[in-house]
């Protein structure tokens, strides 16, 4: 480690040149006055309303993606968390087409990809936020939907497996 930045609050793993580092002492702080003023600005009730709106979003797309999509880590009574975890690997072993494939393809309907094999390899973690209009969400779900026939196509024959939409 460069001598500049001391010995204090960095704990290294072996010795000399090219040590690994596993912790250290510097970070952004600039992060913790976003998340303080959010909370601040929110309320209690704010907070409370933000949080039932993202949990009712994700539940949307979720209920509107089961035909299409298979979802993952849902509760007693079929309902998500904040987030919905789309299991695209049944896809991947039938047709060749991958959650990576997907998550590109979405870009071309004007959508950032969604979190991509996260918690669990193969699938999409998609986090609608409390700030989603209904709008968009149908939009985004919209989007799914044609994306899950354009691999039924291919699972069908219609579309050649190596040179379609989502390749």
């Amino acid at each position: 480690l460069p001598k500049a930045l001391g010995d204090e609050g960095v704990r290294t793993e072996g010795t000399g040149n090219g040590a690994m580092v596993s912790a250290a002492s510097f970070g952004s702080a600039s992060i913790l006055p976003i998340s303080w003023m959010y909370i601040a600005m929110m309320g209690a009730d704010g907070l409370r309303k933000a949080t039932q709106v993202a949990m009712l979003n994700a539940n949307y797309l979720a209920k509107r993606l089961a035909a299409h999509y298979p979802t993952l880590y849902t509760g007693r009574n079929g309902l998500v968390a904040h987030e919905c975890i789309l299991d695209l690997r049944p896809i991947k072993d039938a047709t060749g087409i991958s959650a990576e494939d997907v998550a590109k393809r979405l870009i071309d309907f004007g959508f950032h990809a969604p979190t991509l094999s996260f918690p669990v390899a193969g699938t999409l973690m998609v986090e609608p936020t409390e700030s989603e209009s209904l709008h968009e969400l149908d939009r985004f779900i919209d989007a799914m939907i044609q994306i899950r026939e354009e691999i039924r196509m291919v699972e069908r024959g219609e579309l050649d497996p190596e040179d379609h939409p989502l390749k």
